[in-house]
């Protein structure tokens, strides 16, 4: 196999590359509080909901808190406030209201 143009403009063969590596706790962002960036955000109106579990599933950020197989509530320390829980509920039991 030919040497291969790096970007930066040299040549570089694959036997000149390092080997790939794995980091053991590389961290998690279960410790970082990101819920500081959002807009936005949901507010759960307990009484309407039906406990359908549609918005559990659809949630990036793993918000959607869940006891005993229940909504419980939102984690408002890691929801970034993007709307999917919102727009997956189908009896609009979340207000999405702007963060003050």
């Amino acid at each position: 196999m030919k040497d291969k143009k790096t970007p930066l403009g040299g040549n570089v063969s694959w036997k000149e590359t390092t080997p790939g590596g794995i980091i053991y706790d590389a961290g998690n962002a279960t410790r970082y509080k990101t819920g500081e960036w959002r807009s936005m955000k949901p507010v759960w109106n307990k009484d309407k909901c039906k406990q359908c579990m549609l918005c559990f599933p659809v949630c990036p950020d793993s918000s959607i808190l869940v006891e005993d197989g229940k909504m419980t509530g939102i984690d408002y320390d890691h929801c970034k406030g993007c709307g999917v829980c919102v727009e997956a509920c189908p009896f609009n039991v979340f207000d999405f209201v702007k963060e003050e």
